[in-house]
């Protein structure tokens, strides 16, 4: 576990995240009461600061306790540092959950069931690609299939989805999955 930490603490001081909102949080953030909101995989807190400022109390969850430190303080952000392997969602809490950048099966039906009803669900990963594509890692385990993650979510009403080029922090060429839905 303490590799695993470590790993994560280089890999964002070696490449580190801008501080603008992820386009798709700037634009579906809107759709959800503005209550209570879930960061998993928060990073240093592109997408908390940004909810914060809306008037969000957000639980902002990652690994890294070094990108955990480059979230302000504030009495509207909790900061959980857990792996997030061995994390369980609270089920019906969140009127919004945000996942940007990080794929991890396991909680892909505790985000359905810790949104209430009315909660949003944003999410954005990066899917498996051939060809001029470069992505973070090559295991497969952290890349989606095609069309993966809208069966994910069946259930939820789809609001937006999209599978489309687009390019990395890094400036390099990747394919991406998108989707915001609500829950009934």
């Amino acid at each position: 576990m303490y590799e695993d930490k470590e790993r994560w603490n280089k890999r964002f001081v070696e490449f580190p995240m801008p501080d603008n909102v992820a386009k798709i949080v700037e634009k579906y953030a809107s759709l959800a009461n503005v209550v209570q909101a879930l960061d998993l995989a928060c990073g240093t807190g592109r997408n908390t600061h940004f909810l914060a400022e809306k008037g969000f109390l957000i639980d902002a969850v990652d690994f890294s306790d070094y990108a955990l430190s480059k979230i302000k303080k504030s009495s509207m952000i909790k900061k959980i540092d857990t792996d997030l392997d061995k994390y369980n969602i609270t089920p019906n809490k969140y009127d919004l959950i945000v996942n940007i950048n990080y794929l991890n099966r396991r909680l892909v039906s505790q985000m359905k069931d810790a949104l209430k009803s009315g909660g949003v669900l944003i999410f954005e990963s990066f899917i498996v690609a051939h060809g001029d594509y470069k992505h973070e890692t090559m295991n497969l385990d952290y890349l989606l299939r095609k069309n993966e993650l809208l069966h994910s979510f069946i259930g939820l009403d789809i609001i937006y989805y999209e599978e489309r080029d687009d390019v990395n922090l890094r400036g390099e060429k990747v394919r991406v999955a998108s989707l915001v839905a609500k829950k009934s």
